[in-house]
Formats: C-alpha cells, structure tokens, sequence
C-alpha cells in the first residue's frame, strides 16, 4: 500500500476492499439494528450516539489477499479518524462513531487475523489524540471486565470513536504507556503519519515498538519471536 494524504470521504481500493456502503447511520447491506439496540445496554454513550444520528456504518467487502486487505483496513481506518479529528470539539462529537464493516472471504484468513493488526497499529497512532479503536469479530461472543455477555456481532468491524479519558485507559492494562497517554489525550493537529512508513509490511515491522515484550517461556527461554497484537 503507498499511502497518500488522508482525506474525509472514503474510496473503492483497488483490488482489495470494495465500497459496498458509505458512512450511513442507517446500513441496506447489513442488518445491525437488533444487535445496535441490545448493545445499548453495554455502552452508555450508544443511545444518545444513535438518537443524534452521530453513529455511522462503512461497509467494505475484501476482494484480495489477507495482507492487501490488512493494509486497506488500515487506511480505512486513517480516513475514518482524520475525518472524526476535527469534529470531536464540537457540540455532541464525544458521541460520533464511525464503524469498518469487513464483509467477504479471504482464503487462509479468518476476520479475526485481518482486523487485528490494523486496529492495533491505529489506536497506537491516535489514542494519543483522543481517538480509540475497538475490534468485533462476527459470531464471537464477548464478555466485559466485569464478567457480563456481550451479544455476538453480526459482522466484524472496527469501531472509531472519541475516547472516554476516563473510563478506557481501564481497558489498556496490558499496555500501560497507551492506557497512559489516552488518559492525557489531547490532540494538537499534528501530522501522526509524519514518520510512518508507506509500505504495509514496513508499517507492521514500524508498529512491532508498541508490542508488549514476550515473556521467555520455560522451555524456550531465549525466545525472540516478534509477538502478535492478537488480543491486545
């Protein structure tokens, strides 16, 4: 992927995700409705997110290989907060959610794969600023801190919405520099991709800073793998 110059509006890629729906509070091409009002009882800020019209749905369908669809995913997720940025200063923007619906096969890849690299590299990039990425797999059941069920996503996607300084950092206590500097957000304009690479796989290598160490295991006590963002 050679990044250009984020901008609002969300576009085709080429040859890896296609637009199926732009940002829309109100998606044809997936049914969400009954899971958006079961998930209100989870999430404090959905309600009044929905009844403002403030929570959008982008729907894409993978058409490529996982790494391209990987690195598509990341720039669909650069378009989504560059365009929230300049709107959570304004009335009601702590309630605007903007979601990356992955619809579609990729062969040797589940959702789960797909997803977790490039929302982990985003919510290092912007948590800084105040902006937080989330990950739902379709059919996967969850379960909050406090031990409660949340409903199994109909689709996978990746929530982008204004961080709740105080209440997400409890959410980030395997990355304490990240819970730390969401905890201060502020966001100041700058350019956050100034010093990323253009390349994906130069990206992920890039992104490999912000992994927690692997713990040596007993048997293999020199291990150097670099380690997955898997359920970070």
């Amino acid at each position: 992927m050679n990044r250009t110059r984020p901008s609002a509006a969300p576009r085709p890629t080429a040859g890896a995700l296609r637009l199926v729906e732009a940002s829309t509070p109100t998606p044809t091409t997936v049914d969400i409705s009954a899971y958006v009002r079961q998930m209100t009882a989870h999430c404090p800020y959905l309600a009044p997110s929905l009844q403002q019209g403030l929570t959008a749905w982008t729907v894409y369908q993978a058409e490529g290989n996982a790494a391209v669809v990987e690195a598509e995913l990341f720039h669909a997720g650069v378009q989504a907060a560059e365009w929230l940025r300049p709107l959570l200063t304004r009335p009601h923007g702590g309630l605007r959610c903007e979601n990356i619906v992955l619809l579609g096969e990729v062969p040797g890849a589940r959702h789960r794969d797909l997803l977790a690299w490039p929302q982990w590299i985003l919510k290092n990039l912007y948590g800084p600023v105040g902006i937080m990425f989330g990950k739902f797999h379709a059919g996967e059941e969850e379960t909050t801190r406090a031990g409660r069920r949340i409903p199994a996503a109909p689709v996978s996607f990746l929530p982008v919405r204004a961080a709740v300084r105080r209440r997400d950092p409890r959410f980030l206590t395997a990355t304490p520099d990240l819970a730390a500097a969401l905890a201060g957000a502020e966001d100041d304009g700058r350019d956050l991709l100034e010093h990323v690479p253009d390349q994906w796989k130069e990206i992920k290598t890039w992104a490999t800073r912000f992994l927690p160490p692997v713990k040596p295991s007993p048997a293999s006590p020199n291990n150097s793998a670099i380690p997955s963002p898997q359920g970070s």
